[in-house]
């Protein structure tokens, strides 16, 4: 799933005004790091994602890493912060920050 321009202009709007909502610290990819992505990724399809790491290599590494193993596609990276978006099968309307942006 390769996203157009205009897809990642208009994500990047909706994500403007998100918190991150999964931080990776010190552990790095843990299992329960996983598990928590998985369960952002199916409720609000559009998160943002802080790595705290100071290292860049570091960072692009593990938001790599993150989107392969939960099969999202990266949107934007900005300093620590990246926004990826995975679509969920069924979407909640009052969870989905897609759905919700377009009423």
């Amino acid at each position: 799933m390769s996203l157009s321009p205009e897809q990642r202009r208009e994500y990047r709007g909706i994500a403007h005004n998100l918190k991150p909502v999964i931080i990776v610290g010190d552990k790095g990819l843990s299992e329960g790091l996983q598990e928590e992505l998985e369960r952002a990724l199916n409720d609000h399809e559009l998160i943002k994602i802080k790595v705290a790491s100071p290292d860049r290599e570091v960072r692009r590494e593990a938001i790599t890493e993150l989107c392969d193993s939960a099969g999202a596609e990266l949107v934007q990276t900005i300093g620590k912060i990246a926004v990826i978006l995975r679509r969920a099968k069924k979407p909640n309307p009052k969870l989905s920050n897609l759905l919700r942006n377009k009423q």
